[in-house]
């Protein structure tokens, strides 16, 4: 019922910069949390960051004044602005959205949805 649609990963060099972009759309009431993770082949999907709909964020300490994470005003879109990035930073980024919505019988349901992934690659 909740779709999240990302964009921006790409290849970049190191030092390099990236943004991703995730949309949200569907049967949804209200958000109360955003946020992008990352994977790496072989290893646990890990957070990146997240922005509550307060406007609180929280960060993975290895990305940590590089990387922004920002979702204006009362729009369903997070941004992830990625600067400097570093070979680490490989890995498919995965958008995630928590909120309420209504279920395929119109009854408030909270959901928490992922989208399909971005890969990002940084190679000198």
């Amino acid at each position: 019922q909740v779709q999240l649609v990302e964009s921006g990963g790409g290849s970049v060099q190191p030092g390099e910069s990236l943004q991703l972009s995730c949309a949200a759309s569907g049967s949804i009431v209200s958000l109360y949390r955003m946020g992008w993770h990352r994977q790496v082949p072989g290893q646990r999907r890990e957070l990146v960051a997240v922005i509550t709909s307060g406007g609180i964020t929280e960060y993975a300490d290895s990305v940590k004044d590089r990387f922004t994470i920002s979702r204006p005003g009362i729009e369903r879109t997070v941004y992830l602005q990625m600067n400097n990035l570093k070979p680490d930073d490989t890995a498919v980024y995965y958008c995630n959205a928590e909120g309420l919505g209504y279920d395929k019988q119109n009854f408030r349901q909270n959901f928490n949805s992922w989208g399909q992934g971005t890969q990002v690659v940084v190679s000198s």
